[in-house]
C-alpha cells in the first residue's frame, strides 16, 4: 500500500512538472513575437500628413486621392491653413510635408535648425498670382504702381485707375498665407497693406466677396479663376500681360511663381513615393486638370 501511494505521489509530481514545463515553453515562444510597436499588423494603413497652403490645397487633395486609389493601404491626409501654418507644423515635427506657395524665410529656417529640422524644398508645379475684380468693373488693366497704390491705401477710388467714381474695396488673404507674403514682397515692395483691407482666411472667401461686390478687388491663385470673377492684365513696365499657362510658364507674367512641398531632409519612404508620384507624368497631368501649370520637362 505504501509502495502504491509512493508511486501515485511520484506520478502526480511528474504531471505537475510537465504542466509547468509547458507553461514555461509557451511563455518563451510568446516573448519572441514582436510587439505591435515593432511591426505593422496585417491590414494596418501606412500614412503621411500634409498641411499648409490654401493655394496648394486643391492640388494636394487631388494628387492624394489618385495616389490612394492606386495604393490601397496607404493614407495621405491633407489640410490647409496657410503656408505659414504648414511650415510651422513641419518645424514642430507635426507633419511629413508642409505645402507652400512661397519659399521658407530666414526666421523659419533658423527656428527649424533649433528644432533639429532640415527643411528641403521640392518643386511640384507653377502658379501665377492673379488679380481679380467683379465682372461689372470696367477696369481691365493695372500697372504695378496702380496695384501697389490700391493695396497700400494711396489709391482708394476706381476713377483714379480708369474706372467709375466708386470706392475701392481691397480684399486680401490673412498674414499666414504664402500668397499674402508673395504679394506684399512683389507688389507692395515691403509696404504695409492698407489698414481697411478686408482679410479672408481662404482663397474661396476672396472669390466669393469679389463675385458679389462690384467695387471689390482681390488676388488669388491661377487655379481658382472662374466665370464669377474677372481677371486683370498686369503691366510691370514691359507691357500689359494676361495670366495664362503660357505666360506663367515662360515667366512673362510678372506674378509667376512655383509651388512647393517642404520635407524634413531629403524625402524617403512613403513621403518620397508620394512626391515622386506628384512629379511623375501622371501627377503632372493632375496639375493641369486642377488648373495649375506642370513643371518643365
Amino acid at each position: 500500500m505504501a509502495n502504491k501511494l509512493k508511486s501515485y505521489t511520484i506520478l502526480i509530481l511528474l504531471v505537475i512538472g510537465l504542466v509547468f514545463l509547458g507553461i514555461g515553453c509557451t511563455g518563451s515562444e510568446n516573448s519572441e513575437v514582436s510587439s505591435p510597436a515593432e511591426t505593422t499588423p496585417a491590414g494596418e494603413s501606412e500614412g503621411i500628413s500634409l498641411k499648409g497652403s490654401d493655394t496648394v490645397l486643391p492640388l494636394a487633395q487631388a494628387e492624394a486621392e489618385e495616389f490612394m486609389n492606386e495604393n490601397s493601404g496607404k493614407s495621405i491626409t491633407v489640410t490647409g491653413g496657410g503656408s505659414g501654418v504648414g511650415i510651422a507644423a513641419l518645424i514642430d515635427g507635426e507633419v511629413d510635408i508642409a505645402t507652400a506657395s512661397r519659399e521658407i524665410d530666414a526666421n523659419e529656417t533658423e527656428a527649424a535648425k533649433k528644432n533639429g529640422i532640415n527643411p528641403v524644398r521640392n518643386d511640384i508645379a507653377y502658379d501665377g498670382i492673379t488679380v481679380v475684380v467683379n465682372p461689372a468693373n470696367s477696369v481691365s488693366n493695372l500697372t504695378f504702381d496702380q496695384l501697389r497704390g490700391i493695396y497700400n491705401g494711396s489709391i482708394s477710388n476706381w476713377k483714379d485707375v480708369g474706372g467709375e467714381d466708386k470706392p475701392i474695396v481691397a480684399i486680401s488673404r490673412d498674414s499666414s498665407s504664402g500668397t499674402y507674403k508673395d504679394f506684399q514682397k512683389d507688389v507692395l515692395n515691403g509696404d504695409e497693406y492698407r489698414p481697411d483691407a478686408l482679410t479672408q482666411p481662404a482663397t474661396g472667401g476672396i472669390v466669393g466677396e469679389v463675385s458679389q461686390n462690384p467695387n471689390a478687388i482681390g488676388y488669388i491663385g491661377f487655379a481658382y479663376l472662374d466665370n464669377s470673377i474677372k481677371v486683370l492684365n498686369l503691366d510691370k513696365g514691359n507691357g500689359s500681360v494676361t495670366p495664362t499657362a503660357e505666360s506663367i510658364l515662360s515667366g512673362e507674367y510678372p506674378l509667376s511663381r512655383s509651388l512647393y512641398f517642404y520635407t524634413n531632409g531629403e524625402p524617403s519612404g512613403l513621403t518620397k513615393e508620394f512626391i515622386d508620384f506628384v512629379t511623375s507624368e501622371k501627377g503632372q497631368n493632375i496639375v493641369t486638370t486642377v488648373g495649375y501649370i506642370p513643371l518643365k520637362k
